[in-house]
């Protein structure tokens, strides 16, 4: 059946991506959205768009029977799951073939076979692919930690906990399954040997109805946090040294980089292993389309089968890009029965992608909520682009005046860049993060430009444990210093002092604080989210500009958008630009030595905005499902009092310091808003300082 409409059963970046190659093909779009995703970016790009009610996954994303009426009634013929949501139902694929359409995915069995980690875990052991055991809660014991607990239907980090001590097991139990039930419709959870420094590897295959099964690359994707993949590239850095090692020899191999491995001991490399591994596994079920085989990996090459995704991947872009492949147009091609050429084409250059979230890694990683005002890359940016040449690739699912909700995963965009080698490759994606125009909200975007050009991963020594092995801290610190923050909020302060003259109605031509005779300095306060209160003191005289604490200064131009500074140097006076946005009390000010942003405050306070010290806030709109202590309860610090639902994971709020529990503002079940005081801790007096 040739395909001439699609409906794709998701939203966002994934709906857009889908879109893009289809309007390459000319085929025509059908999108569906939540009441929350109404003014999403993938809806206007559609040519339909069909509502579903509701703002939950389990209201809109989840209900397959809605989603089929749906490409009915657009007069759809085929359906894309996309990822996440019902991309790996069974039963969702199922009926969407019984009504007529076209499953652009793999067969029912293959998913069902592939559904249940469990099972899939017997079936891969029975076709020869390496497994780790897998472990019945019920009888894990303590010389088995630590453990791994895992969702069976899931994927994405949900449903996933780390268990180290055998009293924390039934709790953790407990609440991956919410968050599994909460995210996939399906509660059950399992268990394996945890390695805490494994190596992530993956090989992307892709089938046809014909028998042929191609491995198109492998990724590694060992940079994660909560589970959850942070960085990914192609090809694996792992992979290209063990397969160097094994080619050189131990004692070459060993004078060439004494932290490598010694060769593998196997007649097969290693990547030709991992090919061959994904084929079998492949094969074994029958597959057709795109899918993932995943695999954990230690540093002298052995790797061990961990689950299959049978469906695209969230990181097909940087093996699109290191084969020229459009893996959406062969989904497509492969789903109208065509058949694939001998061999897929080679692998070139590298290609590394890291997600963007709305999030604040310096806080346990909290989701973030609200408007994102701007986000602007370099202009020569692609966007959904199988790139051919250096450069970089952007896929978001955001645009300037986008909303982040609290029902969906605060990722922004997937930022891509491809070049002829890995180091080149990072260099100009860790350059384009630093540059780019992020305003509004929060982000891991210093997080993901310090890990670029961190020496242990430009050395290609990445695992699992990276964070943990390298210190968060460091990695989630401010890319400006201390004193670049300063001068950026000197540049905020003159932008605004510009702006308050341009909308004068009286004197607005006059130099900023004119006087006919020496006055007090100017001032303007601002708060940094990361360092605290910052406030300028400047005046503009005869000889120039004169700011506290900054000697030496030149103004050279300011307007409300732009100023320029001269700032003196050892070797000499440097220019300086700095770019100015505002909105609201909110102040972004970009520049090359790196982004800043500030939040003005008001001359006079008022005094019912203020808090009870020892107050817990809401860090976004959630829903409080349980709490862990009551009114009057001795608490210590870090002591969990209570749990938030949001963004399809659970967040626990702790006492922030040892103390009494003096007010509690909420049941299970609230919902409640961002900023929202939750508790009151009432702070020990027999407490050690911090």
């Amino acid at each position: 059946m040739t395909v001439t409409n699609l409906l794709v059963a998701n939203r966002g970046e994934i709906a857009r991506r889908v879109f893009a190659t289809c309007r390459r093909m000319g085929i025509g779009t059908v999108a569906v959205y939540s009441d929350a995703d109404a003014a999403a970016p993938h809806v206007a790009e559609a040519d339909a768009a069909i509502r579903l009610p509701g703002n939950t996954p389990a209201e809109t994303y989840l209900r397959g029977d809605l989603i089929i009426e749906a490409a009915l009634a657009a007069g759809a013929d085929a359906i894309h799951p996309g990822y996440g949501f019902l991309s790996e139902n069974a039963d969702f694929a199922r009926r969407v073939i019984d009504a007529g359409l076209v499953w652009v995915g793999p067969p029912v069995a293959a998913i069902e076979q592939m559904g249940s980690k469990v099972e899939s875990k017997k079936l891969m052991d029975a076709a020869g692919v390496p497994v780790l055991a897998e472990l019945d809660p019920a009888e894990v014991t303590e010389d088995m930690l630590p453990v791994l607990i895992k969702a069976s239907a899931g994927g994405g980090g949900r449903g996933m906990r780390v268990v180290r001590a055998l009293a924390d097991l039934p709790g953790q139990l407990e609440a991956a399954r919410r968050e599994a039930e909460s995210a996939f419709g399906d509660p059950t959870v399992f268990c394996e040997r945890y390695l805490e420094t494994g190596r992530h590897i993956e090989v992307q295959v892709m089938a046809d109805s014909h028998g042929r099964v191609w491995a198109v690359g492998e990724r590694e994707c060992s940079i994660q946090r909560r589970h959850q993949k942070v960085v990914e590239e192609a090809p694996s850095p792992l992979v290209e040294r063990v397969d160097s090692a094994r080619a050189s020899g131990p004692v070459e191999a060993a004078e060439r980089n004494h932290a490598g491995p010694a060769p593998a001991p196997h007649g097969q490399s290693m990547r030709d292993r991992l090919f061959e591994a994904a084929r079998l596994a492949a094969e074994a079920i029958g597959y057709e389309g795109a899918g993932t085989v995943e695999f954990l990996a230690d540093e002298q090459g052995e790797f061990y089968f961990l689950e299959m995704n049978t469906r695209l991947q969230v990181e097909h872009p940087v093996t699109e890009c290191t084969t020229g492949l459009d893996l959406v147009r062969l989904q497509l091609q492969v789903a109208q029965g065509y058949r694939l050429p001998q061999q897929p084409p080679p692998m070139r250059g590298h290609s590394i992608e890291v997600r963007l979230y709305a999030e604040d890694p310096a806080q346990d990683w909290q989701p973030q909520s609200g408007t994102v005002h701007r986000i602007e890359f370099d202009s020569d940016t692609a966007e959904f682009t199988v790139l051919s040449e250096t450069g970089l690739r952007l896929d978001s699912g955001v645009v300037d005046g986008s909303v982040v909700g609290v029902f969906y995963d605060p990722m922004l965009a997937k930022v891509i860049s491809f070049a002829d080698t890995r180091e080149e490759a990072a260099h100009l994606l860790a350059t384009a993060l630093q540059r780019a125009r992020i305003h509004g909200l929060v982000t891991n975007r210093d997080l993901l430009v310090r890990v670029l050009r961190h020496p242990a991963f430009l050395a290609g020594d990445t695992d699992t444990a990276f964070f943990a092995t390298h210190g968060l801290e460091n990695f989630s610190a401010p890319l400006v210093s201390e004193a670049d923050e300063s001068l950026s909020i000197v540049a905020a302060a003159l932008a605004d002092a510009a702006d308050n003259r341009a909308r004068a109605r009286v004197g607005g031509a006059l130099p900023s604080g004119w006087r006919n005779l020496p006055s007090q300095p100017q001032t303007k306060s601002y708060e940094s989210r990361v360092s605290g209160v910052h406030e300028v003191r400047y005046r503009i005289t005869r000889s120039g500009l004169e700011v506290e604490g900054h000697d030496g200064l030149e103004l050279l131009e300011a307007t409300p958008n732009v100023v320029v500074l001269g700032v003196p140097g050892a070797r000499g006076t440097v220019r300086r630009r700095f770019d100015v946005a505002r909105y609201g009390d909110l102040v972004a000010v970009d520049s090359p030595l790196g982004p800043v942003t500030v939040r003005r405050l008001p001359r006079f306070s008022d005094p019912a905005d203020q808090v009870a010290e020892g107050s817990l806030l809401a860090p976004m709109p959630g829903a409080v499902i349980r709490l862990g202590a009551e009114v009057g309860s001795t608490v210590e610090k870090g002591q969990p009092i209570l749990w938030l639902e949001a963004m399809k994971m659970e967040h626990t709020i702790a006492a922030p310091t040892a103390g009494v529990l003096t007010e509690l503002n909420v049941v299970a079940g609230q919902q409640v808003d961002v900023g929202a005081v939750l508790a009151v801790v009432q702070a020990d007096a027999a407490a050690p300082a911090e």
